[in-house]
């Protein structure tokens, strides 16, 4: 493996820093708005937003007295393709899946299976 791309891998280890790439493929953001959902100072966010930038998942710009920080797609492909060489990341039919689970999980002789919670 490359070393950029163990420094993805390891970039995208911490939830936090997962968050804050979520939160990013909206749009581009402020980092005054990226810690604002986080219960941690500004200090530790900006930790975590040099790791994201470091590895080439974001890009900071300073735009007047405001810093903003931009999802980097690339960096991503690159893990993703990576992955797919294995073959067991295929995308999942979820529709079949719960159909599946529907006639694995229903009562003999046809008994109809309890109502699914709903998910969110």
């Amino acid at each position: 493996m490359s070393d950029s791309l163990s420094t993805v891998f390891a970039a995208l280890a911490d939830p936090t820093r997962r968050a804050i790439l979520s939160m990013l493929l909206e749009d581009d953001m402020a980092v005054t708005d990226v810690a604002q959902p986080f219960e941690m100072s500004l200090a530790a966010i900006s930790k975590h937003l040099a790791v994201l930038a470091e590895a080439g998942l974001i890009s900071r710009e300073k735009r007047g007295r405001v810093i903003w920080c931009k999802l980097e797609p690339d960096a991503l492909r690159q893990a993703s393709v990576w992955m797919q060489g294995f073959g067991q990341f295929e995308p999942v039919d979820l529709d079949a899946f719960e159909r599946f689970l529907e006639r694995e999980l229903s009562g003999p002789e046809g008994e109809e299976a309890p109502p699914s919670p709903e998910v969110p």
